[in-house]
């Protein structure tokens, strides 16, 4: 009876990915929220919501780890620890140098995708909640590619593609601290998507050129 955590589950991949696995009859999901209530549509109502989550928060890991010992308990037979954890919380608003770039967009943006993710992982961890075998998944981008910018494509989105480079790097460097733990961390670039993300900064004009997924076509192929 697998537990899957996600952080970042009320929008885009991540509501996709939080109903995906709530379908199957042996696993419960833990779904974060920045709000202070559940959403009241579009979820499977097997979804324990960890509300109050804020990934842009200095204090997201003690407050994730204070939530979960909430309403982790609530759940008769469950085993306390995570057999999955996916943090998919991002953030995009476009930039360019004719403009400049913005500092409230970069300080957001990096903290979001890059800075808070060892935070969490570190506070899971230490709060016992990674046993041995358990898996993290980092929800990146192939926009934190160095090799794949190329000049045809220019330059700006600064905070976007460095902070996925950033979080790249991360999920590396948390893969060497926790192998000895047992606990396997991956890095994920889930596909274009057509999601409200995209579409906000203009790119849905690319969608059909780019062979855009759906959210819910991409986490079915990370589910299987």
């Amino acid at each position: 009876m697998p537990n899957i955590l996600i952080i970042g589950a009320t929008r885009g991949l991540g509501a996709s990915l939080t109903n995906a696995y709530a379908s199957r009859a042996d696993t419960t999901v833990f779904a974060t929220t920045r709000q202070d209530s559940a959403p009241t549509s579009g979820f499977n109502e097997k979804v324990v919501w960890v509300r109050g989550i804020d990934v842009a928060d200095s204090g997201v890991g003690s407050r994730l780890v204070g939530e979960l010992g909430v309403v982790m308990p609530e759940l008769e037979g469950r085993r306390r620890g995570f057999d999955v954890v996916i943090i998919t919380a991002g953030y995009f608003a476009t930039e360019d140098f004719t403009n400049g770039p913005s500092w409230e967009v970069e300080v957001k943006t990096y903290t979001t995708s890059s800075i808070s993710p060892p935070f969490i992982i570190h506070s899971l961890h230490t709060s016992t909640l990674l046993p041995p075998t358990s898996k993290i998944l980092l929800i990146s981008s192939e926009a934190g590619s160095i090799t794949l910018r190329h000049s045809k494509e220019g330059g700006g989105n600064y905070a976007h593609h460095a902070s996925k480079a950033a979080l790249n790097m991360v999920g590396k460097l948390l893969s060497l601290d926790l192998k000895d733990h047992g606990v396997v961390v991956g890095i994920v670039h889930p596909g274009f998507m057509r999601t409200e993300m995209t579409a906000g900064v203009g790119f849905d004009k690319y969608w059909d050129e780019g062979g855009a997924v759906t959210p819910d076509e991409a986490a079915g192929s990370l589910v299987e």
